[in-house]
């Protein structure tokens, strides 16, 4: 298989490596039966230090090993146990003065344990195997409202789990109720029972993080029964946590289940849409439509009408409960696959993979293969800003028809065209590294072409996939700031030879008669030259690139709205519309403003722009008259800290947030860092003090209409009036 090319592994088919004790760590097994066998072996933890002397002082190693090279860790030194490491910690703050994660250190800590143990013994996941082989169990509970109109709340007595699905990538479907296992106790020991004799490899769920695991888990304490989600019956650890997707910050409560994995779909599905940001919500029921996998005889139930269900129609319940987590299932096979192939390569947990950046899982494969020759590494550069990609928008309005030109993978053909490496890879392992994705992933492209069966073309894409989303990181690790490589001036010179090329192109249009309408990081939106064909087109601009950059025309419009810079619109020439940019597809927006965006979008690029002031005096008019249900002005918005700390911040004068003033007042749920909340805008003045005049939509009530009219008709006109600009050009 051809991660065994790219990265060795000592061990083949293992799906999980735990620190079991001090010393030694435990690897578990997936055979080609299908058994999970584990084996314990010696686990030595260890970090590196700026030298052999300082490593000498450590209290209780029991080895230095000098490592070759210039780079700043010359050490790496060894200690017989966790205990001993953690006093090491300890020891090297109190020699140096200087915390692990300050760049001055002297030394070096790699943090997670599993890490340095997949490091140590030359581990990776998963290595033999394709993401078919992979055991997944989905897992989702009902629970009741035992106070109507409130969300369930694990901490209240009566707000019992009287539900549980469980369903496996092998083709396992089981729906455990209370009302069949003796009660919620029953239940809660019923299904910990299922999935230890299932024996997964990882467990998935839609907000499983956030919901399900914490709500089992407080349940399970009420009853004294252990929370024993992991292999050996061992309990699942849980801590506050938190990742990163481009600006936003995630917060969770993070579960580790020893032996296994534990995937959030609903992270996978953020994940997916971080790049092309058109999916209104990351609900379950919203993203399977969104996949294409919810099917048309799914059942659905309202949340307020489960709890009612459960007592008048069982089977009907079960059906809804089966649909969510076959739905889950589904959207993991679409996302997580390229996640598993990511992980065969790297010194992470496939849990880990998942949530850890792209720049973080590139520092970890090339430390590890630095580490694995006895070579020293070297210290990050200290941070310096650059000049970034050439973006911008050069016309703004209507054009017809628009075609797409772009770079494949610009700022890598950069590198690999002019032999770049960062200046303190001495082995030139980033360079080989990206060089061999590359050749692979046209390896896995064309075998995915030419595949004769579903399994092995979906097992080549997913794995072309995979590779795609790594080679594209390469640059980006460059000016990553904790980056053990990172280099600013090779940064500096892929970036300024990317604008160079696209400037040549740009001009190359334009003297050929093309109108350029927008600039991307690696393309060109453009209105062709009449007489032109794509071919044509794609060979004319390709005879003016450098070698090693290819073009392709990966785009023809009919029709192109340019709104403003980085934020457009698209007909596809089967009628298709495409949505690009935070100012026409926001999940902040109110739906009422997302409706007339759709509307006035579809009216332009159908050529009936003369229509939107008529439309958008027919919207006024229904907000005028309430023709607009209340659950049209919610707009939604995320806590990324906790209500106490917002509330401690505020006496210190920091500014007032609506979404965490209705936190601090909600009665029916204590709100948690992550959790979203919906509001709408009171009061008649046009310009109001949001924070004071805002209502949660658990307190909408159609009978009394109190929505800001004068706030949301002044909204629709910002709106409106940047829309009648943009198609008057």
């Amino acid at each position: 298989m051809i991660e065994k090319e790219l990265i060795h592994s000592a061990y083949e088919r293992l799906v999980a490596l735990e620190v079991a004790d001090e010393s030694h760590a435990e690897l578990f097994f997936r055979g080609p039966d299908d058994q999970v066998t584990s084996q314990v072996v010696e686990f030595r933890p260890w970090l590196l230090t700026a030298g052999a002397e300082l490593g000498a002082q450590l209290a209780d190693n029991c080895g230095v090993q000098a490592l070759e090279g210039s780079g700043a860790m010359k050490a790496r030194v060894e200690f017989p146990d966790v205990a001993s490491y953690e006093a090491a910690v300890k020891q090297l703050k109190k020699l140096t003065g200087q915390n692990p994660s300050s760049p001055l250190a002297p030394y070096r800590v790699f943090s997670d344990l599993m890490q340095q143990a997949m490091i140590a013994l030359q581990a990776r996941l998963f290595h033999s195997m394709t993401f078919r082989e992979l055991r997944r169990m989905q897992l989702d509970i009902e629970c009741r409202n035992s106070v109507p109109g409130k969300f369930c709340d694990a901490k209240v007595e009566g707000d019992e789990i009287f539900m549980v699905a469980l369903t496996d990538s092998a083709g396992f479907e089981v729906c455990l109720t209370e009302r069949e296992c003796g009660g919620e106790a029953g239940l809660l020991q019923r299904a910990l029972e299922v999935i230890q004799e299932r024996d997964p490899d990882v467990i998935e769920g839609h907000n499983l993080f956030n919901f399900d695991l914490p709500y089992l888990e407080i349940r399970c304490k009420r009853h004294k029964i252990p929370f024993a989600l992991g292999r050996h019956g061992r309990v699942a650890k849980s801590r506050a946590s938190r990742f990163t997707i481009a600006e936003k910050t995630i917060n969770y409560t993070r579960y580790d289940v020893y032996g296994r994995h534990v995937v959030d779909t609903y992270h996978l599905v953020r994940l997916a849409d971080n790049t092309k940001r058109e999916m209104d919500s990351y609900g379950l029921k919203y993203s399977a439509k969104y996949f294409g996998i919810a099917k048309p005889d799914r059942e659905y139930v309202a949340g307020d009408e489960i709890t009612k269900l459960y007592e008048t129609d069982l089977e009907r319940l079960k059906r809804y409960n089966l649909d969510d987590v076959r739905e889950t299932d589904g959207i993991s096979k679409i996302l997580s696959a390229s996640y598993f192939y990511q992980t065969q390569l790297l010194p992470l947990s496939y849990q880990n993979c998942v949530i850890r950046g792209n720049a973080t899982r590139i520092d970890g494969m090339l430390c590890a293969e630095y580490l694995a020759a006895g070579a020293a590494l070297p210290s990050p550069q200290a941070a310096v800003a650059f000049e970034g990609a050439l973006t911008e928008a050069s016309q703004t309005g209507v054009f017809r028809p628009v075609w797409h030109i772009d770079v494949r993978s610009l700022y890598p053909s950069v590198i690999l065209a002019k032999h770049l490496s960062p200046a303190t890879d001495v082995r030139g392992v980033f360079l080989t590294i990206l060089d061999n994705l590359r050749q692979f992933r046209l390896q896995a492209k064309d075998a995915s072409r030419t595949a004769t069966t579903a399994e092995e073309r979906d097992y080549y894409s997913a794995l072309q996939a995979s590779f795609k989303i790594l080679i594209n990181s390469f640059y980006g690790y460059l000016g990553f700031a904790q980056g053990t490589f990172n280099d600013y001036v090779m940064a500096r010179e892929v970036t300024a030879t990317g604008r160079e090329i696209l400037g040549g192109m740009r001009d190359h249009l334009t003297a050929a008669g093309a109108v350029v309408v927008e600039m991307d990081t690696d393309g060109i939106y453009f209105v062709p030259p009449e007489g032109t064909t794509v071919s044509a087109m794609r060979q004319r601009i390709q005879q003016e690139l450098p070698p090693g950059i290819e073009v392709e025309l990966d785009g023809v419009y009919a029709v192109m709205f340019s709104y403003k810079s980085k934020n457009y619109a698209l007909l596809e020439e089967k009628g298709h519309i495409i949505l690009r940019g935070a100012a026409l597809r926001s999940r902040s927006m109110e739906p009422f403003l997302r409706r007339y965006v759709d509307g006035a979008v579809e009216r332009i690029l159908h050529g009936r722009e003369a229509e939107v002031p008529s439309f958008t005096a027919e919207m006024e008019a229904a907000i005028r008259e309430h023709r607009f249900p209340l659950t049209d002005f919610l707009q939604r918005a995320s806590l990324n800290q906790t209500v106490e700390t917002y509330l401690d911040g505020r006496k210190k004068g920091k500014s007032r947030q609506a979404v965490y003033e209705l936190a601090a007042r909600a009665k029916s749920r204590d709100y948690q860092p992550g959790d979203t909340l919906k509001y709408y805008v009171t009061g008649t003045r046009k310009k109001p003090s949001v924070a004071d005049n805002s209502k949660l939509d658990e307190e909408i009530d159609n009978t009394v209409r109190d929505e800001n009219i004068a706030y949301y008709l002044d909204r629709l006109k910002s709106l409106s009036d940047n829309f009648l600009e943009a198609i008057s050009n």
